[in-house]
């Protein structure tokens, strides 16, 4: 028996998404605007410091207050640190539930605060946080639970993705791809909602020029296209040097003795020289990319950024500071990037005219082999360069880095992040007398694919309630035939829920 799904919960949904794309994004476009400003007044301080003793020590007393202050937002919050896209992904997997107001203002405050000193920290991975913060709190008010709740949470996450990068498709694309792990309608039109309506608020305060407007004379022939084999495999072993350096740097820092919530103020110290010798070369790296191939053909100058921007890069995020990588490791895709097409120059390989096409190229590279969403990074790219001209480049370049990063066991870096952050024990033993929804998609090649569900061994402790066929949906018997692309939905025990999505996946991929 087939019943048509109602369109009422989508439409509800969809305009709930509008408005916390709404908040998110006057609420991320006020918190990038911050950063800005508070950037631009640290790096003329900076440059006033090289002459004046009285402005050195005047800053270093204002930073040591700025790391204590943040100190103490992290005393007080610790699930602010980092991007906080790790705990946004355990919130949504059912492993841990936070405080929307409490995360809202003290990562606000931190972020600002962590960030716009100069240190190489981004604002996405907050902003993501910021808009999840703004979903759950819409949702409380509107009183939604259960799985709506969930979707509402994962919407302000697009939102606050779109807002700070100027990229509403790629918003939704993260979402799907790394933060919910679910291609569900209600989960994309939420997020697509959300993420539109934030980024109109962010164009409205920033205006249409893309983030990163880079110049790009022509496109790279097919022809040069062997170019980015070897610039893939260059970026999928750089970036997974980058995985294993992040993933040990709070063991490292552990070294010090230093309590977590004090370890900022390393990185937050160390900003003071590095500000005054490479004023220009601090923050997230916008500007970086920008003139990245209007620096002349240095390779050593180049190599010089690369090490500075890596290196205190890992320094910044290691210390648990509230900020985020996404930015720096574009910034990070881009420098590797300008250094194989000077390189190549050099050698007489390739035109330096396709430097700036390398650069875009290595951004989304990059990102894609480090957090294994090589959808998301095509998508982000082309929408913060503001063309379509570079697709496919864009598309060989990332898969042959996610392939390398795959060949060398890399895991997604959120979820390695995820893994690491302390699972509230005690709510889910508040939880474990409750049920909840999930909803597991059936991909082609699944090895149930074609089964009765009678003959499926699915665990004993969940209940099949629905199977979603396109805009169908079954109500479930033995003998209903799972199909690939079908869309099952399951209650289960709420505390147990990370357990018994895992399961399913390992059944549904013939691993169990």
């Amino acid at each position: 028996m087939k019943v048509i799904v109602a369109d009422n919960d989508k439409l509800k949904l969809t305009l709930e998404g509008v408005a916390v794309g709404a908040l998110t994004g006057v609420v991320v476009s006020v918190f990038r605007w911050s950063i800005g400003q508070l950037l631009t007044i640290f790096q003329g301080a900076y440059v006033a410091a090289r002459k004046n003793i009285i402005i050195v020590l005047a800053l270093f007393v204002l930073l040591v207050a700025v790391g204590l202050i943040v100190a103490g937002l992290l005393k007080k919050e610790p699930n602010i640190s980092g991007s906080g896209i790790p705990q946004v992904e355990a919130q949504l997997a059912g492993e841990m539930e936070m405080s929307w107001w409490s995360i809202l203002w003290t990562k606000f405050v931190g972020g600002i605060l962590s960030i716009g000193p100069g240190l190489f920290l981004g604002r996405e991975g907050p902003s993501i946080q910021l808009g999840s913060a703004i979903g759950q709190g819409f949702s409380e008010v509107t009183k939604e639970t259960g799985v709506f709740r969930r979707v509402l949470i994962a919407s302000g996450a697009a939102g606050g993705l779109a807002a700070a990068f100027n990229a509403p498709i790629a918003g939704a694309m993260f979402v799907l791809e790394e933060i919910y792990h679910n291609f569900s309608p209600l989960v994309w039109v939420t997020s697509l909602a959300s993420a539109v309506s934030a980024n109109f608020i962010a164009l409205y305060v920033f205006g249409l020029t893309p983030v990163l407007d880079i110049t790009h004379k022509q496109s790279l022939p097919i022809g040069l296209y062997w170019h980015l084999i070897l610039l893939g495999i260059v970026l999928g072993l750089m970036g997974r040097l980058y995985q294993k350096v992040l993933l040990i740097m709070p063991s490292w820092y552990a070294k010090t003795r230093i309590p977590r919530y004090l370890q900022g103020l390393i990185p937050i110290l160390l900003i003071l020289p590095i500000g005054m010798m490479f004023p220009q070369f601090i923050g997230g790296g916008n500007s970086i990319i920008t003139s990245l191939n209007s620096w002349g053909t240095s390779l050593w100058f180049l190599i010089g950024l690369l090490v500075l921007r890596f290196i205190y890069s890992m320094i910044s995020y290691g210390s648990g500071l509230p900020g985020g990588i996404f930015l720096p490791i574009l910034n990070l895709g881009a420098i590797i990037g300008a250094i194989y097409a000077v390189f190549m120059h050099n050698m007489g390989l390739l035109p330096l005219g396709f430097e700036s096409d390398l650069i875009i190229f290595s951004m989304a590279g990059y990102f894609a082999c480090i957090g294994k969403a090589p959808f998301t990074a095509i998508i982000l790219v082309t929408e913060m360069v503001g063309s379509l001209s570079h697709l496919m480049p864009l598309a060989v370049l990332s898969l042959v880095a996610y392939v390398v990063v795959d060949i060398l066991n890399g895991a997604p870096i959120y979820e390695s992040l995820k893994e690491r952050l302390n699972i509230d024990s005690d709510y889910l033993n508040r939880v474990s007398k409750l049920n909840d929804r999930l909803e597991m998609p059936i991909f082609e090649g699944s090895s149930i694919d074609g089964k009765y569900i009678r003959d499926i061994p699915f665990p004993k402790d969940i209940l099949i309630i629905a199977i979603y066929r396109g805009e169908s949906q079954i109500i479930p018997k033995g003998d209903t035939v799972i199909k690939a692309g079908d869309r099952i939905v399951m209650m289960v025990n709420a505390a147990k829920r990370v357990k018994m999505r895992d399961r399913i996946n390992r059944l549904i991929n013939g691993m169990d």
